[in-house]
């Protein structure tokens, strides 16, 4: 190969494997029991980075997530359930940390509103045109100058 292939293949190689390298745990924070490490990063996968905003944390590189990575670990370690790690972490950094949030009332608006403004657009949008359809009769006024209009058409024709 040519040098400059070379090279390009060198930095191509290096733009792809340098983010997931980031990304990774020093093995030193790593949780010696390998069914603790497991559990600590399925629940990390469950966490947003709020650096990056759309990362797991254990995705992300941020030195935020990073941190949040260690405290995940100190919990599982310290014997806590999925739930209690889950529910602490939305009580320090609210609903927002969850890449899947919990379905609540304010979900359940967000999430039906564009539907409720789509069939209020279409009810309201029908109401109009079946008012365009509607006669509206002439006054007196309108009738004769309707009848003059009539009158000198049939003169010419």
């Amino acid at each position: 190969m040519n040098r400059a292939l070379q090279l390009g293949l060198a930095f191509f190689c290096f733009g792809i494997t340098t983010p997931v390298a980031l990304a990774l745990d020093d093995p030193s924070e790593m949780l010696p029991n390998q069914a603790q490490e497991k559990r600590a990063e399925l629940l990390g996968a469950r966490l947003r980075c709020l650096v990056c905003q759309n990362e797991s944390i254990e995705d992300s590189s941020a030195s935020l997530a990073r941190d949040l990575r260690h405290v995940v670990r100190q919990h599982v370690a310290a014997g806590e359930s999925d739930r209690q790690i889950m529910d602490w972490m939305t009580q320090r950094y609210g609903e927002f940390i969850r890449l899947q949030p919990r379905f609540s009332f304010a979900t359940m608006i967000l999430w039906t509103t564009p539907l409720l403004a789509l069939v209020t657009g279409i009810f309201l949008a029908g109401r109009m045109l079946r008012r365009t359809g509607e006669a509206i009769p002439l006054s007196e006024a309108e009738q004769r100058r309707l009848a003059e209009l009539l009158g000198n058409r049939e003169k010419r024709e």
